[in-house]
């Protein structure tokens, strides 16, 4: 196309080009963008119309009192921070229901001091989660076997196996929780 005055006016993405094409790197970053390319754990494969999400709290299967309590703690405040979503506990107004059920929960040793006492330890929780929209009740994200494991070193402070098992939950239960709610957002 030509402008006014004989001068051949670009579109927006050949000013872009001209601007960067001496930065070929900054280039590729900006045609990216536009791309359907977004940071990890930030996007979302969900419909635009889920923006409520009731979430009441896990279910809890396990023989370990309280673990679903922590979990459910983290993953609503995950859900809310995404900035997309509300979180409630009723049904009313819910766009989409998140339910699921802790099955199970190992904690056990990895590595060992000198001594031969435990020193490093793996935490694995597994959990039978599902997002249905409402009120269809039409399955958006389901994952029945939902595994999540992390290792990490336990202070010589806790006094008993209980203690170490109430530190492990504590310390991974916001871990689990950004895991969990960027598979169900990203659809993996």
């Amino acid at each position: 196309m030509k402008a006014a005055g004989g001068r051949r006016r670009q579109s927006g993405v050949g000013k872009i080009i001209h601007v960067f094409s001496a930065d070929p790197l900054v280039l590729g970053l900006l045609l990216a963008g536009g791309c359907g390319y977004a940071l990890v754990g930030r996007s979302s494969t969900l419909p635009a119309s889920i923006r409520v999400i009731r979430f009441a709290t896990l279910a809890n299967a396990t023989r370990r009192v309280g673990v679903e309590q922590r979990l459910s703690r983290e993953v609503a405040r995950e859900l809310a921070s995404r900035g997309r979503f509300s979180v409630q506990t009723e049904a009313s107004g819910a766009n989409a229901e998140l339910s699921g059920v802790v099955t199970d929960f190992d904690l056990y040793p990895v590595a060992f001091d000198e001594a031969g006492r435990a020193r490093e330890y793996q935490v694995r929780i597994t959990a039978r989660v599902a997002l249905k929209t409402l009120p269809g009740e039409e399955v958006l994200w389901e994952n029945p076997s939902y595994t999540f494991r992390e290792n990490y070193t336990f202070s010589t402070s806790a006094a008993s196996y209980i203690d170490r098992e109430n530190e492990a939950i504590d310390r991974v239960a916001e871990r689990f929780a950004e895991s969990l709610v960027s598979s169900l957002l990203e659809g993996f």
